[in-house]
């Protein structure tokens, strides 16, 4: 990635006053964030973009037009996708969101016996009860992070293959319960290099900054523009 090149200038990532014109009008007052390390935020920095984690991202432009948005984060790194469901899903049903972000299985799928139907599952029950609860729900297909160059050769093609199809399952799942789906997994940049960090397991800033302008963009699609 060129020296030069920032969120600014990056065509990947939202534009002078991008954000503010997605979300104008907004209807969200509380949201809640569900998931492992990409939830709980662990990009790496990089040069010329914010140290703003995704979720906090997300949040913090929400924010900008309803200043009185309540955000609780019950994300955290190492969990499996049924100890998100055991250890949140109820903390976050206490919130009363009216928006949820519900990122997970990734921990999962660096696995080896890696079970997608099982990971289904634990989605189902979750985005069940949001949306039952009365939330609009985000689900995301997360970068292959296979691509990444801190990922040994001989492990590259197996992680690989599963990240991939834990993102069709997931893409599968909202489909099914009507999520506000977020794709990056087919995303033009998923094999630059720039979007990973050194410990092989978790994204950049960079990457950040690109899947907090895919979001908004999904988001925009639910907001009643005048």
């Amino acid at each position: 990635m060129p020296s030069t090149l920032t969120e600014a200038t990056d065509p990947w990532c939202l534009r002078a006053g991008e954000a503010a014109e997605l979300l104008r009008g907004h209807p969200w007052q509380r949201f809640v964030v569900l998931g492992d390390s990409v939830a709980e935020g662990l990009c790496e920095p990089a040069d010329g973009y914010p140290d703003l984690q995704w979720a906090d991202r997300i949040a913090a432009e929400l924010r900008a037009i309803r200043p009185e948005l309540a955000y609780l984060n019950l994300g955290r790194r190492g969990l499996r996708a049924h100890e998100v469901r055991a250890t949140q899903l109820a903390d976050a049903l206490a919130f009363a969101p009216d928006l949820a972000l519900v990122v997970c299985g990734g921990n999962d799928a660096f696995r080896s016996a890696y079970d997608p139907d099982a990971v289904d599952a634990e989605l189902t029950a979750m985005i069940t009860a949001l949306r039952e609860a009365g939330a609009d729900v985000i689900t995301v297909g997360m970068f292959d992070v296979s691509h990444s160059p801190a990922v040994p050769d001989a492990l590259r093609a197996g992680l690989g293959e599963r990240m991939r199809r834990l993102s069709r399952h997931t893409r599968g799942v909202a489909e099914r319960l009507g999520t506000l789906h977020v794709h990056l997994t087919d995303h033009p940049l998923v094999a630059d290099p720039s979007l990973y960090s050194s410990d092989g397991r978790h994204g950049s800033a960079r990457s950040d900054a690109i899947a907090t302008a895919e979001t908004l963009r999904v988001l925009s699609t639910h907001v009643p523009h005048p």
